[in-house]
């Protein structure tokens, strides 16, 4: 990434629907840096298939500098890509990204931008990482993709990252690179009162993170839970695993969480469902059978009060959603 230009051009394709906060975790590193070195090395330009207005995923337009066909000479491209994720009207980016790749641009997506350029054939034989929502749809999809959990990945010329604020990382970490350093990138990770993660670290979608769950006991029964959604343990054998009563387990789960510990499991199962079946192209007596039911109609017994529909309306009101997205790119 060293260029004996006197900035270094980062240009940031948004997509209809992109993630804004995704955005703003791209470029406002790069204007921190520009203040803490006092001159602008880093410059970020924004475009798009067409130029002009883009509207982002919560509805709040932003307007770009330029289209594909009249992009400035740049240094590296990002994409930062749409949720969710549209199945048509993407063939001028995918050329223009071929075309970037054949001049030998280094190649970035953003959340739902690493399936785009995955899309496009740009990542086959490099590690790749998207949001964990798509995760297991994108590693299914694209076999010659390496794609991993971590929050970003830096292969060669080819950068990708998670959805959210993990930009943040990418751009920090691209940040201790040439014309940067690692005092650079800690000094703007302070001022974005932040803490810097590193290539290592992995995205999760554990309950103990999203309860916030520190007994070491009930932390250690969540563990065995996820770890065995596709032949499920019962609760007398978690209770023994985790040396506790089975009754003793049972009162810390209502204490914990609320609800007992068969409630929790099963919850732990049906997000883990919901999320192949609104993600994945797998039939649904497969996702029950990775998820630890008897039967397609067992699943829909128990997913259909917890979701509000059954897995195959759920799957069909998602992909309606997804062509009238379409539609409006189209």
């Amino acid at each position: 990434m060293v260029t004996s230009k006197q900035s270094l051009v980062f240009g940031f394709v948004v997509v209809p629907n992109f993630s804004l906060i995704a955005l703003s975790a791209c470029v406002d590193p790069l204007r921190i840096a520009n203040d803490v070195m006092g001159h602008a090395t880093y410059r970020s330009v924004l475009l798009s298939v067409d130029g002009g207005l883009v509207a982002s995923s919560d509805g709040i337009q932003i307007m770009t500098q330029h289209s594909l066909t009249d992009a400035p000479p740049l240094d590296v491209v990002f994409v930062v890509g749409p949720n969710p994720i549209p199945t048509r009207g993407l063939r001028p980016l995918t050329l223009w990204l071929k075309k970037m790749a054949e001049q030998g641009l280094p190649l970035g997506g953003i959340d739902t931008g690493a399936y785009l350029m995955a899309q496009a054939g740009l990542l086959d034989g490099y590690r790749s990482t998207i949001h964990w929502e798509d995760h297991e749809a994108m590693a299914e999809q694209f076999p010659q993709v390496i794609v991993t959990q971590h929050f970003f990945e830096v292969d060669r010329d080819r950068y990708t990252c998670s959805g959210g604020v993990a930009p943040l990382d990418l751009m920090t970490y691209l940040l201790t690179r040439a014309p940067g350093s690692r005092q650079l990138a800690n000094e703007v990770a302070n001022l974005l009162v932040v803490e810097r993660r590193s290539l290592t670290d992995v995205q999760t979608v554990s309950i103990i993170h999203q309860e916030r769950v520190t007994h070491p006991t009930a932390v250690e029964a969540l563990r065995l839970m996820e770890a065995n959604v596709s032949e499920p343990l019962t609760i007398a054998e978690i209770a023994q695993f985790v040396g506790m009563p089975l009754r003793s387990l049972q009162r810390l789960f209502r204490q914990q969480f609320a609800k007992s510990a068969e409630r929790t499991y099963l919850d732990i199962r049906l997000s883990h469902a919901r999320i192949l079946v609104q993600r994945s192209d797998k039939s649904i007596r497969d996702i029950a059978s990775e998820t630890g039911f008897a039967s397609p109609s067992h699943l829909t017994a128990r997913y259909t009060p917890r979701f509000g529909a059954p897995p195959q309306k759920d799957r069909t009101n998602r992909r309606q959603g997804l062509a009238f997205i379409d539609r409006s790119l189209s």
